[in-house]
This record gives C-alpha cells, sequence and structure tokens, in this order.
C-alpha cells in the first residue's frame, strides 16, 4: 500500500512538472513580446533573443496610445464584440432551447444543415456579402459586420447551448409547471440560472472571436476611424517600409488585457460551461 502511494505521488509530481514546463514553453512569445514592448529600438532585428531588455521604456505603449487611433479601435472592437454578443446570444439561447426540448419535422435536418453550414470558410462568401452589402448601404458601418459575427457564430451558439441544456433534467421544468410557472417564468427563473455557466463561456467565445477577427474588418471597414483592434493592427504592419515590432508589440500587449480581464472574472464558470454534457440527438 505504501509503496503503490509513492508511486501515485511520484507519478503526480512528474506531471505536475511537465505541465509546469508546457507553460513556460507556452509563455516564451508573451515573454518576448513584452520585451520587445518595453524595447527602445529595433530589438526584433537583433541576433539574439532576450527577456530583458538593455534600457526598458514605456515610449512604445505611449506611442500607440497618443501617435495611433488606438482608443478609436478599442471603441469600435467593444461595439462590435458587444453588438455581436446581444444579437447572437438573444438568438441562440432560445434556439438552443427549441432544439434541446422539441421535437418537430425538420429538426434534425435543420441541425445538420446548421453544422454543415458552418464547415464551410467565411472567405467564401466574402465577395457576395461585399456587393449585398454596398447595395445596402452597409459597407463601413458597424452595423453591417454586427450582422455578419452574429449570423456566423449563432450557429456556434445554437449548438454549444443545445449541449448543455440537453443535461438539465426535464423533471425539474415540470415540476415548476406543475406549480404554476409558465413559459417565461421557466425560462427566467429556472433554466436561464441553471445553464449560466454555458451562456457565459458562449459569450465569451463570441467576444473573443470578434475581438480577433480581421479579415471581415479589414474589408468591410474602409477608413482608418473604422478599424477594430485586430484590422488597426493589421494596418500597423501592412506597409513594406514602416513596420515597427516593438511598437506592434507594445499594442498587442494592450489589446490582450480587457480580455485577461475578463477571464479573470468569469474563470469560476469556464470548467462547468465548456465540460457540460455531450451533445444529444
Amino acid at each position: 500500500m505504501k509503496r503503490h502511494k509513492l508511486k501515485r505521488t511520484a507519478g503526480y509530481t512528474l506531471l505536475n512538472i511537465c505541465f509546469i514546463l508546457l507553460c513556460f514553453l507556452g509563455l516564451i512569445p508573451i515573454l518576448y513580446a513584452l520585451s520587445l514592448a518595453l524595447s527602445p529600438g529595433s530589438a526584433a532585428l537583433s541576433s539574439g533573443i532576450s527577456f530583458l531588455p538593455d534600457n526598458p521604456t514605456l515610449r512604445n505603449f505611449k506611442a500607440i496610445i497618443v501617435d495611433e487611433p488606438f482608443l478609436i479601435w478599442l471603441k469600435n472592437s467593444v461595439i462590435l464584440s458587444a453588438g455581436t454578443m446581444v444579437i447572437a446570444m438573444s438568438v441562440s439561447v432560445e434556439a438552443a432551447y427549441a432544439f434541446s426540448r422539441f421535437r418537430f419535422l425538420g429538426r434534425r435536418g435543420v441541425l445538420k444543415g446548421l453544422l454543415l453550414l458552418n464547415a464551410f470558410p467565411q472567405i467564401l462568401s466574402m465577395f457576395a456579402i461585399f456587393r449585398l452589402f454596398k447595395q445596402m448601404d452597409l459597407l463601413n458601418r458597424h452595423l453591417g459586420l454586427i450582422l455578419i459575427y452574429a449570423g456566423s457564430m449563432c450557429i456556434f451558439g445554437i449548438w454549444n447551448m443545445k449541449g448543455y441544456f440537453d443535461t438539465i433534467p426535464l423533471e425539474i421544468e415540470e415540476a415548476s409547471k406543475i406549480d404554476g410557472a409558465g413559459n417565461f417564468k421557466l425560462m427566467a427563473a429556472i433554466i436561464l440560472p441553471l445553464a449560466r455557466p454555458a451562456i457565459i463561456v458562449t459569450s465569451v467565445m463570441v467576444l473573443i472571436f470578434v475581438w480577433n477577427e480581421y479579415l471581415f474588418a479589414t474589408t468591410f471597414m474602409l477608413n482608418e476611424n473604422s478599424y477594430s483592434l485586430a484590422g488597426g493592427l493589421y494596418q500597423l504592419q501592412a506597409g513594406d517600409y514602416s513596420r515597427s515590432w516593438p511598437l506592434f508589440s507594445a499594442a498587442a500587449i494592450l489589446v490582450s488585457i480587457p480580455i485577461l480581464i475578463l477571464f479573470f472574472f468569469i474563470q469560476k464558470y469556464m470548467v462547468s460551461g465548456l465540460t457540460s454534457g455531450g451533445v444529444k440527438g
């Protein structure tokens, strides 16, 4: 028994050491980006890799905020992320609950169709959407991008939320209806609180997608003041002769801060939201 316990302890210790090493390897690009952001010159062009710059400075952070429209890009990203999340989650939660609880003609076909539709890359529809938005005067407007993002993320939201709704016992709803709860009260007081972890996780996934997306943002937004953060950062490095990796690294560090803060507040919901039961048919 004692030998078995020692063997298990040694195995856990080795596993933890491997995890620590993997975490350290994952932090290397982040530490290097932070080192570049604090560098006074073109440290990216130097022959060696150093995580501690010789003369650290915050000049790059000041330059990206003062000399570039970073705050405008930040505002645009917040508008796009929040607008997409509200529309996508409003549709996804209701549709996912309907697909989970009700059995109607064409249900399986619609679910499979949505999954198949999500398998095609979005870039295939870019030209058609561009022509359509040009006719509808939606180019260079946040509403156009929000509609694109919300349409694509609704499919992910429906499938992700449906898997969680499938794990909620049907007996809870039946007991609530026996007690006199109507459909609205059932959703507001019973279902939504139980599904809170999945709703939060799905919302965060939608936010992260919009926060990082740049292909549609740079195609449908036609001037600098309309770019999102990802689109703005892409434009910083788009020129052949004006690239500044320390400035770009400083901007990348600033962009990641809101996401890190968000994860700090919702981390307690992440495990239960991501490890919910499997999707039923």
